[in-house]
């Protein structure tokens, strides 16, 4: 399985400014397309692994942010 680094997007097309324009005449639908999986099971698992790898990129940035401000919190308190 590939690396997921787009977010939980990918099954979405990323239209341009003119295809947004050309779709408000689309009334048939004719233009709106989306990306495609193999399968839905593979669909379901890239949908996973995504929502999983934002987790842990999550988690990784709460944890540096807390030990900035634990660091930031005693050096405060040594130069008090």
């Amino acid at each position: 399985m590939e690396k997921i680094t787009d977010g939980t997007c990918f099954l979405f097309a990323d239209p341009s400014f003119v295809t947004g324009l050309a779709t408000v005449m689309d009334i048939g639908g004719a233009l709106v397309t989306y990306n495609v999986s193999p399968s839905g099971a593979d669909a379901d698992e890239r949908a996973i692994a995504s929502d999983w790898a934002i987790i842990g990129s999550d988690i990784l940035n709460a944890a540096k942010t807390l030990g900035e401000e634990t660091q930031t919190t005693a050096t405060a308190k040594a130069t008090a």
